[in-house]
């Protein structure tokens, strides 16, 4: 007794080293995400060439920018429900795969009608991607760490949609638009490549699907023990809330911008530059659950300065008739908090719906039905508040969808403050 064993490593280090391991490959399943998300954001820079290469209308644009958030509204749960069944891992690279293979395609396409077959199949390939990260980021880490990763998982999107605004632009400039999908080919292989090596098996975890109770193990009983639990339902519309407003500001601000008569280059950086600070928000939700601020708390600050700032920000838009409103510099700085406040809404709900779902092995499944209501107020939310611009001749209406979204996750957010209180 009391005697250590000269030249093994004793338990702790061990511990530690497992520990550093584990949250070494988390950090690699997070770089997937952003591979997968400049997929989403590949889109917009290309239009202008899209337009000319191929005769892209404005109608055919919109359907190729929202076939993405299409497939999460149509096959969100589904997919989730495929990840915990064939093992999480196998599920990212599936999705990587797929995201690899239709970008090469996609620099070949000579057509619109191609061009939109393998878009629908990058959605699918970053559903399969994104749906399993936040439940295999789980068991990768330290219990301990788990809401500061999965907090920084929660900025995987602002970080790739902000890299393509800002890489697309120049690549296309340089080589053209079929360069920019290969580019963005060749990095999502070797991303997966690097998944391979990194992220261990998570079928033999102890906390895999294997480990859960037995009525779990079908797709109808993950299914029907998901929709039953209200902690499902609440993070899912919460998100809704959240994700509709934020695509509705940052998808039009370019927009807004030319109308303003601000330079397509001045526009392409500014827009970024909000998408980019969501991420602000999403790192620091993770530190801040992890030293034991409320979650409710954080998606109360979020709504009310999410509502605020565009209140501030196109209230009385000065493109209006009456050319009224706040300066300028004012105006981007309420649209600069919007989406970096607004950005600890995504990490608290991550880590939220991983400790919300009804079992171990439902969380890619809670997360699918959560990515599910993102995608359709995503969806849904710029044709609402382009239609409330039309109607209302300016943008200076915006503020009125948005300040809607924001109660109502106030309310959402007052009902999963009480679920999840200890």
């Amino acid at each position: 007794m009391g005697v250590s064993n000269v030249g093994q490593p004793g338990p702790s280090r061990s511990a530690g080293r497992i520990a550093l391991g584990g949250i070494a490959a988390a950090w690699v399943v997070i770089a997937a995400g952003v591979a997968a998300a400049l997929h989403v954001g590949k889109l917009s820079p290309a239009l202008p060439a899209l337009g000319e290469a191929l005769g892209v209308t404005l109608v055919q644009a919109g359907f190729l920018l929202s076939l993405v958030q299409f497939a999460g509204m149509a096959l969100g749960l589904f997919v989730g429900l495929s990840a915990d069944t064939l093992g999480l891992k196998r599920s990212l690279l599936a999705g990587l795969w797929l995201l690899t293979v239709a970008s090469l395609l996609g620099g070949w396409a000579r057509d619109v009608q191609t061009l939109l077959a393998l878009r629908a199949v990058e959605g699918l390939g970053f559903l399969l991607v994104s749906m399993p990260a936040p439940s295999l980021i789980r068991r990768l880490v330290p219990s301990e760490r788990m809401s500061a990763m999965l907090g920084l998982w929660g900025a995987y999107m602002p970080l790739g949609t902000a890299s393509a605004l800002l890489l697309g632009p120049w690549v296309i400039g340089i080589s053209g638009w079929a360069s920019w999908w290969w580019l963005l080919a060749g990095a999502t292989m070797a991303m997966a490549v690097w998944v391979l090596a990194w992220v261990p098996d998570d079928r033999n975890h102890p906390r895999s699907v294997a480990a859960a109770p037995a009525p779990q193990h079908s797709w109808w009983g993950r299914l029907r023990h998901t929709l039953r639990s209200p902690g499902p339902w609440l993070v899912a519309l919460t998100f809704a809330m959240y994700s509709g407003q934020w695509l509705a500001v940052i998808g039009f601000l370019p927009t807004i911008y030319a109308q303003a008569g601000v330079a397509g280059s001045a526009s392409a950086v500014l827009t970024a530059l909000v998408a980019a600070v969501n991420m602000v928000g999403n790192i620091a939700s993770g530190r801040l659950l992890g030293r034991g601020l409320r979650p409710q708390w954080l998606l109360y600050t979020g709504f009310s300065v999410m509502g605020l700032g565009t209140l501030l920000a196109f209230f009385v838009w000065p493109l209006s008739s009456a050319g009224e409103g706040l300066p300028a510099g004012l105006r981007f700085i309420a649209v600069l908090l919007f989406s970096m406040v607004g950005g600890v809404i995504p990490g608290t709900l991550f880590s939220m719906a991983v400790r919300l779902a009804p079992s171990e092995g439902t969380v890619s499944t809670t997360v699918g039905w959560m990515q599910q209501w993102a995608s359709f107020g995503q969806f849904a939310g710029p044709p609402v508040v382009a239609w409330v611009a039309s109607w209302a001749g300016g943008w200076h209406g915006t503020w009125a969808v948005t300040g809607v979204c924001s109660l109502v996750g106030l309310v959402l957010a007052f009902h999963l403050g009480r679920r999840s209180a200890p």
